[in-house]
């Protein structure tokens, strides 16, 4: 269930290599010829600058499998497996549906998803503002 979110999609791939792109060169250049080597480049300089891209592929990572449906509909079988979003489907019956019990339902099935926007708000927001930006 974890392991195919971990290899990305396109969209959140696009997303960090455009964010990437437009990095100035002159930054690595810089940090070569002060003598460090590519590793320290990476860590010190591209990786906190690439922040905010990060933490928007995260909160995109973690919206689309806290909502997958058809995933956890495939893969699990046992009912003390199943997600949130295959809980909220015992609500909804084949002739009638518990309406106001599926809302109460969904408004907590939210909340972490809330909670995981408020605290990467600020990045999310430059993330996806500047990603497609040339500088």
């Amino acid at each position: 269930m974890i392991l195919p979110a971990f290899f990305g999609n396109a969209f959140n791939i696009f997303l960090v290599c455009q964010f990437l792109r437009g990095i100035p060169k002159e930054y690595d250049e810089a940090a070569l010829v002060d003598g460090a080597n590519y590793l320290v480049i990476f860590s010190r300089i591209v990786l906190p600058m690439a922040k905010p891209a990060l933490c928007s592929v995260g909160v995109f990572t973690f919206m689309s499998t806290w909502n997958d449906f058809m995933g956890p509909l495939l893969y699990l079988d046992k009912d003390y497996l199943k997600t949130m979003s295959l809980g909220l489907q015992i609500f909804i019956g084949q002739y009638t549906g518990s309406w106001n019990l599926l809302m109460a339902a969904s408004t907590v099935a939210i909340i972490p998803m809330i909670i995981v926007f408020f605290f990467a708000q600020r990045y999310f927001i430059e993330g996806i503002s500047f990603s497609g930006l040339k500088g």
